[in-house]
């Protein structure tokens, strides 16, 4: 039986990001674990499809023609309580096809998903912690400063379209939080390294995340491991996406990127 939700409640929680919270008994099964990062692929029919919602992947895929299979799409779960699994999406008009379903979801819409997958908790015996990325990255960053120790220093890096997209963020560890503002610098392709370059580093072992647009969370990568000297085991990379990529052609052409990443340093 494939796994899905039903939209019980949506909220835009800034110009470009809403939320959609799923329940029902589709989601019976569903289980996320431990990790701060964990993500679903979410399922959406392609135009005219022969089929509806919820449907089963795995049969498409065996029945129907290529052109015909569900669209597949990553994203980070925002929670998962009580049967409740919220997810957020970065809205940006018509562009794509996740956000637009999300910003016309409504009761009773019905999601097909698969997963969770994850990798990453903040470690605990960390003396402080670094995270970075863009809106992306915001929903994993919030469920991580939860996890992040009392007092312990973190500080945060975002960088967002302005400053209506900001929003509330909380950690019991002492939080400091940077919002970096693209319509304040237009065109700047590097707004986290440059603001993570002037960061003076407090003593002791850091745990970095660094998450969000692939092209960003490079730069950041070779200056936290080149220039910084951050051990590889104390840092969590990952190209969400990238700039003129869909997630299609991102995802084709990651393993390569990847492997040239991993050639910087």
């Amino acid at each position: 039986m494939p796994v899905y939700g039903r939209v019980e409640h949506v909220q835009q929680l800034t110009p470009h990001l809403v939320r959609v919270v799923l329940g029902g008994e589709g989601l019976d099964g569903f289980a996320a674990g431990d990790f701060t990062d964990h993500y679903v692929k979410l399922a959406f029919p392609p135009p005219g499809a022969p089929y509806e919602v919820p449907f089963d992947p795995a049969e498409v895929r065996a029945t129907l023609p290529r052109e015909q299979w569900p669209v597949l799409r990553t994203y980070t779960v925002r929670s998962w309580e009580d049967g409740k699994l919220a997810i957020d999406f970065v809205v940006h008009g018509d562009t794509g096809v996740a956000g637009p379903w999300a910003q016309a979801a409504k009761p009773g819409d019905l999601l097909v998903l698969r997963g969770p997958g994850g990798a990453f908790r903040p470690d605990p015996e960390a003396d402080w912690h670094l995270m970075a990325g863009d809106e992306s990255a915001v929903p994993a960053i919030a469920v991580s400063l939860a996890r992040v120790p009392e007092g312990v220093p973190v500080h945060v890096f975002l960088e967002v379209d302005g400053p209506a997209d900001e929003m509330e963020l909380t950690s019991p560890g002492a939080l400091s939080i940077s919002w970096l503002h693209r319509d304040a610098d237009p065109g700047a392709p590097d707004l986290l390294l440059r603001a993570v370059e002037k960061l003076e580093f407090p003593a002791g072992r850091v745990c970095a995340f660094v998450h969000g647009e692939a092209v960003a969370t490079r730069a950041l990568r070779k200056h936290l491991l080149g220039e910084r000297a951050v051990p590889r085991a104390d840092l969590s990379v990952s190209g969400y996406w990238r700039r003129t990529f869909t997630e299609d052609g991102w995802q084709s052409s990651k393993a390569d990127w990847n492997r040239e990443v991993e050639a910087d340093v």
